[in-house]
């Protein structure tokens, strides 16, 4: 089909993909005035409140005669899944850098992903209306990436300069989709969604043969068979279709009552064709930090199951099973692939699901060597063996690469070494930035390194990591103790030189966390069963001595002791309630820096 460009828009963010992609639809005339608002493609009510993207969106235009199948994509380390599933399905990638930033990390990261999808990239320097611009800079730089000057094009995504110029270029320079109706049905699975009126909605782009309504269609990873019901396109209003052909994206629902049938990245086909071969859908992402999370009251465990099914439709990369916890009850372990993308799946939870949730402190995947040779993968600290059954613990580091003005270079590198970095090399990109780049252990990266690295910077410099390598490193295991009882929840691996100031930490937190009782409460941190810090939140107290106006001492000293005594049998039998605070001040408490 010559007048198709299937196409996606990649960049670092905050560098003006939303806004750019509502300047294109008002261009296209996909949107009537009175529709027309900011970050139209964010759906989700988190995308607004934060002013990011995270889920991608796909949307067909009509422009002079082309159907422009755009797809919306996030900018944030944590959400390159999305990406990868979007460049999946398209042929062509603008990439957009903000003329105030220059190239950033993930600008860089998305770029290396289009390219190895085999995509053309249209490179676009946004932004170019505000006085900080620095056009030529970012030229050179996009340049020195491989670019020519000439299909570099100059856009404001904010007053719609330049659009006219890009979708000229979509068009040009973009490849059209190889089509073949002729041949037996196969389609990409890229997204898929939920919806309480028609179910799991399976977002499609069609790459050989015709799908029509009434098909009797069969997923292969599955072997799962079912009726299209219905066909739609996103214009972005829903727009029922009969047919999607060959080189063409859209929606589908057949009345998909198990979520488990559709996975993200299969093939869909004829039920009656035997012959397919499966399509090469893109690299799933192994979630990078595990997390456990409880619903609060402990009868609201079935829903929370029925809710994290629907949200993994919408979230492909999110992973859980079901853990119980003698402190917490049922919940489950889930893996992430960030601290945002943890933070925003809990955030979802309690907005569009009405859950009331408790997360424990993030954790990376620990490989530990026993002495039986054997060598085991681990998430929680309560599944570390014994000691004397362990050879050696390994921790997975990353390579990270931080592109910072050149002013916050001694600033960062001091972080990086704090946080056990191994200094690799610094590349100047130009006079004022450079890519300063460390080897890291994944575990000190998810303990709050990009607020920090934000807050040094002054939001300057961008971080992106890939994963290196799995190392022996001296770990332990930091257990909390709250009247002497060990809270397996709050457990966490780490390294022995940080044991101590992180435990302290950890037992000053809780200690403001947790209100005060009628008895008193001794919070302690060990390793190994040495205590290594205690506090103790004070017992309310009645004056018991109120009454006493003079008169011998040894009322009082009576009247004290049977309050003492009491304090005691009722320490003994009292049930400390850890609040939900309590939980949340170790989430986000528990660096030290």
């Amino acid at each position: 089909m010559s007048n198709i460009r299937n196409f996606c828009i990649i960049a670092h963010i905050d560098h003006g993909k939303s806004t750019l992609a509502d300047r294109i639809l008002e261009k296209t005339g996909a949107l009537e005035k009175r529709e027309e608002k900011p970050q139209y493609l964010d759906t989700l009510d988190i995308e607004r409140k934060r002013g990011i993207t995270i889920k991608l969106n796909a949307v067909e235009l009509n422009y002079k005669g082309y159907k422009l199948n755009l797809i919306d994509t996030p900018g944030h380390v944590d959400f390159t899944y999305e990406v990868s599933r979007s460049l999946a399905a398209c042929e062509g990638a603008i990439l957009i850098v903000d003329a105030t930033q220059g190239v950033e990390a993930q600008t860089l990261s998305n770029l290396y992903l289009a390219l190895d999808n085999n995509l053309k990239i249209i490179p676009v320097i946004n932004k170019i209306d505000l006085d900080s611009s620095d056009v030529d800079s970012c030229v050179k730089q996009l340049e020195n990436l491989g670019f020519d000057e000439k299909d570099i094009i100059r856009v404001s995504a904010k007053t719609g300069v330049g659009i006219d110029e890009l979708l000229e270029s979509i068009i040009k320079n973009v490849p059209e989709p190889k089509v073949n109706f002729n041949s037996p049905l196969r389609c990409l699975i890229f997204d898929s969604s939920y919806s309480s009126y028609k179910g799991v909605i399976v977002s499609i782009r069609v790459v050989d043969g015709v799908i029509h309504v009434g098909d009797k269609i069969k997923m292969m990873e599955t072997g799962s068979v079912y009726e299209v019901l219905g066909l739609s396109i996103s214009t972005p209003h829903e727009k029922e279709v009969d047919k999607l052909e060959s080189g063409e994206v859209g929606f589908l629902y057949a009345s998909i009552k198990s979520i488990e049938d559709v996975k993200v990245g299969d093939t869909i086909i004829h039920e009656k064709d035997t012959n397919s071969i499966k399509l090469p859908g893109y690299k799933p992402m192994k979630p990078m930090v595990y997390s456990s999370i409880y619903p609060i009251d402990t009868s609201k465990f079935e829903s929370l199951r029925e809710d994290l099914a629907k949200l993994k439709l919408n979230d492909a990369a999110l992973i859980y099973t079901v853990e119980s916890s003698p402190a917490l009850g049922y919940g489950f372990r889930c893996g992430f692939l960030g601290l945002l993308h943890l933070e925003v799946t809990i955030e979802r939870l309690e907005e569009e699901f009405n859950q009331e949730l408790i997360a424990t402190v993030p954790s990376v995947i620990y490989r530990v060597n026993l002495t039986n040779s054997k060598q085991i993968e681990i998430t929680t600290a309560s599944d570390l063996p014994r000691q004397e059954l362990i050879k050696t613990i390994e921790e997975p580091f990353v390579n990270a690469s931080i592109f910072t003005p050149s002013d916050y270079i001694g600033s960062i590198m001091k972080l990086c070494q704090d946080r056990r970095g191994e200094f690799v090399n610094i590349d100047y990109i130009d006079e004022q930035r450079a890519i300063v780049k460390y080897i890291l252990p994944l575990s000190e990266v998810i303990y709050n390194f990009f607020d920090n690295l934000k807050s040094i910077s002054h939001g300057y410099a961008s971080f992106d990591y890939e994963f290196l390598e799995y190392r022996v490193s001296d770990l332990v295991k930091l257990d909390i103790l709250i009247n002497k009882e060990k809270v397996d929840a709050l457990s966490i691996i780490l390294h022995k030189s940080l044991a101590y100031s992180r435990g302290s930490v950890i037992v000053d937190k809780l200690k403001e966390a947790i209100p005060r009782q009628l008895f008193e409460i001794s919070i302690q941190a060990s390793i190994g069963g040495n205590i290594i810090k205690r506090a103790n939140v004070k017992a309310l107290r009645k004056d018991v001595l109120a009454k006493c106006y003079g008169g011998d001492i040894t009322r009082k000293k009576k009247l004290l002791e049977k309050q003492k005594q009491g304090k005691k049998k009722m320490k003994m039998i009292g049930n400390v309630e850890l609040p939900k605070e309590a939980f949340l001040s170790i989430v986000k408490g528990v660096d030290n820096d």
